[in-house]
């Protein structure tokens, strides 16, 4: 798999955010060893990184502070 894409990568970490909404808060630095693991060498830090950046711009997730930095789902409107 060397040619992960920030997409894919995204996406996988959307999906285990959403699975873990009400469970248990994530931290990006979660996110990125979780993807470590599900890729391999194809997914190092800076794409990690890339990935969140993706999912915060594009709205599917958020940054929560309360008592620690984790991502979240983004609150419906």
């Amino acid at each position: 798999m060397s040619d992960v894409t920030v997409e894919a990568v995204a996406d996988a970490m959307y999906a285990m955010v959403k699975e873990c909404h009400g469970k248990r808060q994530l931290k990006a630095i979660d996110l990125t060893k979780a993807m470590a693991e599900r890729f391999g060498d194809a997914c190092d830090k800076p794409l990690g990184k890339e990935a969140i950046r993706l999912l915060i711009e594009d709205e599917r997730c958020t940054y929560s502070y309360i008592g620690g930095s984790y991502i979240v789902l983004t609150p419906e409107k």
